[in-house]
């Protein structure tokens, strides 16, 4: 079941449940049927997702040296949660331009 994230400073936003989920459990919130991020929250949200992302990142790094894997070049970078996130992401950054809020529902 997808979760519909909306602003009025972009587009709608859908994600899967389990990666909104994860998202809004890295924001400290919980996935109801109804939430809000306010404007004056997003770069604390934005950051704490850049983090996440940025672990997962240096884990796959480590992962492929341990492994030998980073020479062969064998799995493709950037094909996880940054870009999963990105969409949600993109439309952090311009609600926090436009000092909007976004809401999410199921």
């Amino acid at each position: 079941m997808p979760v519909t994230f909306q602003s009025a400073a972009t587009a709608d936003v859908q994600l899967l449940t389990e990666l909104a989920q994860y998202l809004l459990g890295l924001l400290g919130k919980r996935l109801d049927k109804r939430g809000v991020i306010q404007h004056d929250k997003l770069p604390l949200a934005i950051s704490r997702i850049e983090q996440a992302i940025s672990n997962e990142e240096k884990a796959e790094i480590a992962e492929d040296a341990l492994n030998c894997i980073a020479q062969a070049a064998s799995r493709e970078r950037g094909s996880g949660l940054a870009q999963r996130a990105r969409p949600l992401l993109d439309m952090m950054r311009e609600a926090e331009l436009r000092q909007a809020d976004i809401s999410w529902a199921i």
